[in-house]
C-alpha cells in the first residue's frame, strides 16, 4: 500500500507550504528541504516510539530504519 496515496498527510504538508509561500509574501525561500525534514521528524520519531512503548527496536521496525539510525536520529533531536 503506496501511504502518501490520498494521504492526509501529503495534503497537510502541501497546505503548509502553501501558508508557507504565502507568509513569504514575495521573498525568495530558502532549504526548503530541510526545514520540511526538521519540523517532521521530530513529531513522528517521538509519535512512533510512544506507538512503541519506548522500544527502539520495535520503532524502528514501524519506521522501516536500523535501529542504531533511529537511535541517532533520537539523540540529535533530544529525545532520549
Amino acid at each position: 500500500m503506496n501511504a502518501c496515496h490520498g494521504s492526509g498527510i501529503a495534503d497537510a504538508i502541501v497546505r503548509t507550504l502553501e501558508q508557507y509561500f504565502h507568509d513569504l509574501d514575495g521573498e525568495k525561500p530558502t532549504a526548503i528541504y530541510d526545514m520540511v525534514i526538521k519540523c517532521t521528524e521530530k513529531p513522528m520519531l517521538k509519535f512512533v516510539l510512544e506507538r512503541a512503548n519506548g522500544n527502539q527496536s520495535t520503532a524502528a521496525q514501524l519506521l522501516g530504519i536500523n535501529r542504531n539510525t533511529l537511535h541517532r536520529k533520537l539523540v540529535d533531536h533530544d529525545l532520549l
